[in-house]
C-alpha cells in the first residue's frame, strides 16, 4: 500500500508518526517540516499533514513558544535575549515570542539572574580582576541576559 509518488510512507502513516512525534514533546513548524522531508514526503503531502496536525491540536506554535521559553529559562537559565534569538532561529513570529516571554515573571527572571550571577562570579578563579570581569560578563551575556543587568551586577560583585 505504498504511495505512487515514491515516498517511503503513505500520508496516513506519516500523519500517525508525526502525531506521536508532536505528542511526545512540543514542536515548532520547522521541526515538523524537517521531519517530514526526512520521511521523503512531497511539498503537497507536507502541507496537508501540517494542516491536519494543527487541526488536531498536535501542532501549536504559541504553545511551543511558551513551553520553550519557560523550559529554557527554568532549566538552562537562559536570559530573554537568548530565548528570543533561539525562537527567531526557529521562525517563530514576534507576536508568539512576546507572548512566550510573558511566561517568565519579572520576579522569577531576576531571581534566576541573581543566583546565576553569584554562582558564576564565585566559580571564576581568576586573580586578575579585569580578566575575571571579562569572563563573568562574557558568560552572562552568552546566557542571554541584558547587558545593563550584567554590567550593574559586575560592579556590585566587585565591591563585595
Amino acid at each position: 500500500m505504498k504511495n505512487p509518488t515514491n515516498s517511503t510512507f503513505t500520508i496516513k502513516e506519516a500523519l500517525q508518526k508525526l502525531e506521536h512525534f508532536c505528542a511526545y514533546q512540543e514542536r515548532c513548524h520547522d521541526e515538523v517540516v524537517t521531519k517530514l522531508y526526512s520521511l521523503k514526503m512531497t511539498r503537497d503531502e507536507i502541507d496537508s499533514i501540517v494542516v491536519q496536525l494543527i487541526e488536531g491540536n498536535f501542532l501549536n506554535e504559541t504553545r511551543f513558544a511558551c513551553s520553550f521559553a519557560r523550559g529554557k529559562h527554568r532549566i538552562k537559565h537562559w536570559g530573554k535575549i537568548r530565548i528570543t534569538n533561539e525562537l527567531k532561529a526557529r521562525n517563530i513570529s514576534s507576536t508568539n515570542i512576546t507572548l512566550a516571554l510573558k511566561e517568565i515573571s519579572p520576579e522569577e527572571y531576576y531571581e534566576t539572574f541573581e543566583n546565576l550571577a553569584e554562582r558564576s562570579w564565585n566559580s571564576i578563579s581568576e586573580s586578575n580582576i579585569l580578566k575575571k570581569r571579562k569572563k563573568f560578563c562574557d558568560y552572562m551575556l552568552r546566557r542571554g541576559f541584558e547587558s545593563n543587568l550584567v554590567y550593574e551586577k559586575v560592579k556590585e560583585l566587585e565591591e563585595n
